[in-house]
């Protein structure tokens, strides 16, 4: 017969007890003893979440290039493979809905790798209570989105929650696409030199979200940027192939993906203010809830790192797609403050550009 303590300990390594798990692979030490919305910002505590405890457990060559996706060869062709999940409050905004914005999630995420488009699948968490009508809506939603980005959706799930134990509808896409051969777009390439890019005014879709929610109301309303960015990708990738990063910049804005650039590619990031594009109206929003446009989500906007001898095609190029039009030259990458972005500001000093530490705008895509 065993002893009292190793039974115990065996019988719970074959049940549901957590505990069991730990003793044999200790919980990682950090600040917080259970998940806050800021594990969801994309800024720091985000990081905390994957380096301290995702990445040890599942660690791997595709994982550790941390892209929008995972680069890999199957029979002489790249793919990249991406998924993600949506959970924004509320599921209609101007602009668009969480189904709209699903899609051109991961379609983004992909197209960040220099992929172009081929299949989804989703996953629908639906609440008990959830009316038809808003289900059939979002439904529509992302038929039209995939259509125009020019995807298929080939595959699903559908579960149905009691009422109270989510709100509404959760999504979550994921998809797989083909990388043309001679691309490279990889968040450890930019060098110093190169040229970093916004393809148009920034905290768009974070201030649309807000206006709902603080019901808020301006001259023109601010309808999110939610858009499919393959397209305009394609157009940079005619221009230039030799393209080294590209990034949307969606949960904590330009400055938190920057920073994740900088930090993998172990360069530093300098940023000129007064190039970077942000609407009248957004400012003033962004002015009267106390929030940073540097930090606010964009679901419709990339950033791109080039060389300095592809800028012009590539600025042109942009400037030549509806979604670039209002591209503009933000900095450059140095080898100066390795792993930092710092900025110009308007009135002539120079700042430290840190990742986002808390949660500005929880839920939002």
């Amino acid at each position: 017969m065993l002893p009292e303590s190793t039974a115990t300990s065996r019988e719970r390594s074959n049940g549901d007890d957590p505990g069991a798990l730990m003793g044999a692979c200790p919980l990682p030490l950090t600040e917080y003893q259970e998940i806050v919305l800021a594990h969801g910002s994309g800024g720091k505590l985000s990081q905390q979440l994957i380096q301290q405890v995702l990445l040890p457990q599942f660690r791997n060559e595709f994982l550790d290039v941390q892209h929008d996706g995972a680069v890999f060869s199957e029979a002489g062709t790249r793919f990249a493979f991406s998924t993600d999940s949506f959970v924004v409050s509320p599921i209609f905004f101007p602009g668009g809905d969480i189904g709209k914005l699903a899609v051109h999630g991961t379609v983004n995420d992909l197209a960040m790798c220099g992929a172009r488009p081929l299949y989804l699948s989703a996953g629908f968490i639906l609440e008990e209570g959830l009316p038809m009508r808003d289900f059939w809506a979002v439904v529509l939603s992302m038929r039209e989105a995939a259509a125009a980005s020019g995807v298929a959706l080939v595959t699903g799930d559908t579960k149905v929650v009691d009422r109270g134990k989510a709100d509404k509808i959760f999504i979550n896409t994921s998809g797989i696409d083909v990388i043309p051969a001679g691309v490279n777009i990889h968040p450890g390439r930019a060098q110093p030199g190169d040229k970093v890019i916004v393809s148009g005014e920034i905290a768009v879709h974070g201030i649309a979200i807000m206006s709902v929610r603080e019901g808020l109301e301006f001259e023109t309303e601010i309808a999110s940027d939610t858009a499919a960015l393959n397209g305009l990708v394609h157009t940079v990738l005619a221009a230039a192939t030799d393209i080294h990063v590209l990034r949307d910049p969606t949960r904590g804005g330009i400055t938190s993906a920057l920073s994740e650039i900088a930090q993998r590619a172990r360069v530093g990031i300098y940023l000129e203010e007064a190039n970077i594009p942000l609407g009248e109206e957004v400012k003033g929003a962004c002015e009267i809830l106390g929030l940073d446009p540097l930090y606010v989500a964009n679901e419709g906007k990339l950033l791109a790192i080039v060389s300095a001898d592809d800028l012009a095609p590539v600025l042109a190029a942009m400037r030549a797609h509806p979604l670039g039009e209002k591209a503009m030259v933000i900095g450059s990458v140095t080898d100066d403050h390795p792993g930092l972005v710092c900025m110009k500001t308007r009135i002539g000093g120079i700042r430290i550009v840190d990742m986002l530490s808390g949660e500005q705008l929880p839920r939002i895509c």
